[in-house]
């Protein structure tokens, strides 16, 4: 796959018109205390649909087979970090919100991995970030954290200062919205009057979706921050490849973001803006990126930590340490 045309630019940059799959109303996401986030601009009222944090979480996703509990085979050898617990699958960095920093991985009492990650970083302890050396330790454990991002929150690994921000982001925007309210009733047929502190009763409740406009998933792939890795032209291109398979793979899959928020692309041809790049369809990625990935398996490692603590344990080790640092 020819990636030439991409290497005189700083920034890919996408804008994918979506629609509702079926109707016009869709449920954006909720924040607390606020709930839709509504704000306006010269577009008149828009709304965020979804957020770079969820999008982030939802291009890992299409990377995971939930049936293999492992990544797609797309991507077998791709280094990830798996978690087990009795011997069986907990989680992965690949799921877990903050990735290799997840507490599920650094705060048990299998300290193999951390100790492996402080040994190769023992060197950033003191001084400027080597930022060659932090994101070839991160290639080698964890391919997917150089695209979206990882803060090593520990004091023991460099003084808790090793963060890499997102090359990859995403979010969702409309434009013209308005609220469609509506609501209903949860019926209760044997006891209509019952106690509904206790789950009995007909409870009536109200309920705001939205119409838009126009709805618009934005994706900037920050071509300069990969570049600027200072890793191998091989492992440069895996890169790339990844973060477009990625969202290949989302808007190929499925868009249904909440119950009721099922999206699609409006088209399947997809390009960038202000450069003469089709994104590509899924299969010529997929083997694009099995090649890529076979260039670089001798740079990477899948790691298993093994978690038999208690599921609180991680919680409260990390109460603890906020406590010490106050």
């Amino acid at each position: 796959m020819n990636l030439d045309v991409l290497n005189q630019s700083n920034r890919v940059l996408f804008s994918i018109p979506l629609r509702p799959l079926q109707g016009d109303r869709f449920q954006p996401t909720g924040f607390p205390n606020l709930g839709a986030a509504t704000y306006q601009t010269s577009h008149g009222t828009c709304l965020l649909v979804e957020s770079a944090q969820s999008m982030a979480n939802r291009l890992e996703t299409v990377c995971w087979d939930e049936a293999r509990q492992a990544p797609v085979a797309t991507l077998d050898g791709l280094s990830y970090v798996r978690v087990e617990r009795g011997g069986r699958f907990l989680t992965c960095s690949m799921l877990e919100a903050h990735r290799i920093n997840s507490p599920y991985m650094l705060e048990g009492s299998d300290k193999a991995f951390f100790n492996q990650i402080k040994e190769e970083l023992g060197g950033l302890a003191e001084g400027p970030i080597d930022r060659r050396l932090l994101t070839g330790t991160l290639f080698k454990y964890d391919v997917c954290a150089l695209l979206h991002g990882v803060f090593l929150a520990k004091k023991e690994l460099a003084g808790g200062r090793l963060r890499l921000a997102r090359a990859l982001s995403a979010f969702v925007e409309a434009e013209g919205v308005q609220i469609a309210a509506s609501g209903g009733v949860k019926n209760d047929h044997v006891n209509p009057s019952g106690d509904t502190k206790h789950g009995f009763g007909n409870v009536p409740f109200s309920r705001d979706e939205y119409t838009a406009d126009k709805m618009t998933l934005y994706v900037n792939l920050d071509l300069a921050q990969v570049r600027g890795y200072g890793l191998e032209p091989a492992q440069t291109r895996l890169l790339i490849l990844l973060a477009l398979y990625k969202l290949r793979a989302l808007l190929s899959g499925s868009l249904r973001f909440r119950t009721a928020c099922d999206l699609r692309a409006v088209d399947d041809d997809v390009r960038a803006e202000g450069l003469a790049f089709v994104l590509p369809g899924l299969d010529p990625l997929a083997i694009a990126l099995r090649e890529a990935v076979g260039a670089c398996r001798a740079k990477m490692v899948q790691t298993t930590v093994r978690y038999e603590d208690s599921l609180v344990a991680a919680s409260e080790a990390a109460d603890n340490a906020d406590d010490a640092e106050d």
